[in-house]
């Protein structure tokens, strides 16, 4: 008999799916929530059938149950642990612990990649292209690799698996990988897939509308409240406000909060790890201790949301070479210009500042975190360019 202890989410499901295409009834499933393994494994430890081989997967135990799966290993228990996130690089000390985060030819691994590789290498599943297909769609997903090759079939594969419940996944699944030569969606699947598309862009962009900002420690976290879609609105909200370090989401019925970048310079499982928790570099998550609920919610919940920067402008456009016009709630004026082909400058209410940057959008980071400043619509612009104006013709 087998027994498979696995998160939550659709990298762990699909080690689940994996695990029954394996084994077949053979194996009993659990999905687990980051804090709930630790139960999980200390009820198999102490109840479970010895002969019982226990799996492991896209989780890590605490430093107490790594102790008793070490001893349990010692005197002849069968356990394999597969993991890719930094937090458990340690148990690869233990020959039961194995845990990669990147492959040597440089791609990022995810729990079903590596559960896929090991059923396969121990003859316990064949390979097909279906399997294949879907465990790289996963991967993609997991790792965000589908942002950069702009995949959108791995983000439509997470969305069905939060459209339908977990038993209803396995069992659409498992029939595809079974009966399929290749993966695909059906033509039901796809017309959900399309409104849930809508019904998450609106989500996005109401959501926009309440987001804040504020130095955490020596990063600017953009701090938003969602109980849904949320590495599709992190990644966005990310995207359209790269001047923020990270995006901290917090859900309340959770009790958790779930960072994430799309910036390379930004681990955010290191400010995840601050509070307890961890992930990968681009996408973390911890629960709400009181620490964290002091630093971004009650230190925050009087915050203004940022303006966002006008959209369907032809003139007053970022990164031009007159310059971009800024301003914020203080009926402050911000011209961010080019000085020369090495640095720009800003004109802070038609006085130039003494501060020079090297980039555009490292003077336009410097205006939005310390004048929390947005872009302006053209008709602003031109009553600007109009003030210039006058005042040439005054000292003429």
């Amino acid at each position: 008999m087998y027994r498979l202890l696995s998160h939550n989410d659709l990298d762990g499901v699909a080690c689940g799916i994996l695990a029954k295409l394996a084994f077949g009834s053979d194996v009993k499933v659990r999905y687990n929530s980051i804090s709930g393994l630790n139960h999980e494994v200390e009820w198999f430890l102490e109840n479970g059938d010895p002969n019982t081989f226990l799996f492991i997967t896209d989780l890590s135990v605490n430093e107490e149950n790594e102790r008793k799966l070490n001893g349990f290993y010692q005197i002849g228990g069968k356990v394999q642990l597969l993991d890719h996130h930094k937090t458990a690089v340690h148990l690869n000390q233990y020959e039961w612990g194995h845990v990669v985060i990147e492959e040597k030819e440089g791609k990022l691994t995810s729990a079903a990649s590596l559960f896929y590789e090991y059923l396969i290498n121990h003859k316990y599943l064949d390979p097909s292209d279906a399997a294949a297909e879907f465990v790289e769609l996963v991967r993609q997903y997991d790792t965000w690799e589908w942002e950069k090759h702009d995949n959108q079939k791995a983000q439509r594969l997470n969305a069905l698996f939060f459209l339908v419940s977990i038993d209803e996944f396995e069992e659409k699944m498992m029939n595809r990988l079974k009966t399929s030569n290749h993966f695909f969606f059906d033509e039901f699947e796809e017309k959900i897939l399309d409104m849930e598309e809508h019904k998450t862009e609106r989500y996005i962009r109401r959501k926009r509308r309440e987001l804040v900002q504020a130095p955490i420690g020596n990063q600017f976290a953009g701090i938003v409240f969602a109980e849904s879609y949320h590495s599709e609105l992190g990644n966005e909200l990310s995207k359209d406000c790269p001047h923020l370090d990270y995006i901290a989401i917090i859900n309340m019925g959770s009790k958790r909060i779930s960072f994430r970048t799309t910036h390379d310079f930004i681990d955010v499982s290191y400010v995840a790890g601050l509070f307890g928790g961890g992930g990968h570099e681009k996408a973390s998550g911890c629960s709400l201790t009181g620490d964290a609920y002091r630093q971004f919610v009650m230190e925050t919940f009087e915050l203004e949301p940022l303006r966002e920067d006008a959209k369907r402008n032809r003139y007053n456009v970022k990164n031009h070479a007159f310059g971009s016009l800024y301003k914020n709630r203080k009926e402050e004026t911000f011209l961010l210009y080019p000085i020369n082909d090495m640095s720009w400058g800003i004109e802070h209410n038609h006085v130039n500042r003494s501060e020079t940057f090297a980039s555009f959008q490292e003077g336009e980071n410097f205006l939005k975190r310390q004048y929390d400043g947005w872009l302006v619509r053209d008709e602003a612009f031109f009553s600007y360019l109009m003030d210039y104006v006058r005042m040439a013709r005054k000292k003429d």
